[in-house]
Formats: C-alpha cells, structure tokens, sequence
C-alpha cells in the first residue's frame, strides 16, 4: 500500500511540474509588429549583443540608419498601462523589464533613451494600421481577444 502510494504521489508531482514551472516564468507581452525573421530564441539570446554593436555603429561610425535599433525595439514591444499610454520601464509590465527583472539583470539603455515610445514611432512601426495611438490601441485590442 505504501508503495503505491509513493507511486501515485510521484505521478502527481510529474505530470504536475510542467503547470507549475509555466507560472514560474515570465509573462512575455507580444510585440505589435512583424515577427523576427531570425525568430524569438535568437533575438532572446543575442539582443545584448546586437545591440551592443549597433551602439558602437551609431556612437562610434555616425551610423542611425540601423534595422535592430533600440527606438524601433521600444516602438514595437510596447505595452499599453491602465491609462492606455504605452508604460516605462518604472513598471513590470514594460517588455524590458518583464524579464530583465525575472534574471536579475539591470538595464541601463534608459538613463538616456525613451522607455516608451513617442507617437512619431508607431507610425513607422505599424505604417499599416495608420500610425496613429488609435489605431495601435484599436490593434492592441483585437489581439487581446
């Protein structure tokens, strides 16, 4: 009887854990635009890096014409608060902070740059939907559904 006990707790503890470990990550917002075409695990990976180089490309070369800039990153993972105005990185939902906060991992890229971003950025990241706050909150609200 003890034996089969300890069998059926096992089991329960099995095809338990995966449900368990689901809430223990992060809940990562999605972004609003096309997907990566490398796909989320590279950019999940190597965005430190990437972004990194386009950095020095713009800093050091005099380079903004960059693909991977920090701006269109802020413009097209956006999370929308309570107020319907994208939110800062002051707030745990901001895409940034939902995991650098998880890993324990500071980010610096904001004691200079928007945390969110400005209308002018919507626009050239959903040039389909209008650019306009209304149209990315009516876009928002679709997805949500």
């Amino acid at each position: 009887m003890k034996k089969l006990l300890v069998s059926v707790l096992m089991m329960a503890a099995l095809l338990g854990a995966p449900v368990l470990a689901e809430g223990l990550l992060p809940n990562i917002p999605a972004a609003l635009g096309e997907p990566h075409p490398e796909g989320n695990e590279f950019w999940r990976v190597n965005h430190p890096e990437i972004l990194s180089h386009d950095r020095d490309l713009t800093v050091q070369d005099g380079i903004r014409d960059i693909d991977g800039s920090l701006k269109t990153c802020v413009a097209c993972h956006a999370v929308e608060g309570p107020d319907a105005a994208p939110v800062t990185t002051a707030s745990p939902e901001h895409a940034c902070m939902t995991c650098h906060e998880y890993v324990a991992v500071k980010v610096d890229c904001f004691q200079c740059h928007n945390s969110r971003p400005e209308a002018a950025d919507w626009s050239a990241v959903l040039p389909s939907l209008g650019g306009t706050p209304e149209s990315l909150r009516a876009y928002l609200e679709r997805i949500s559904q």
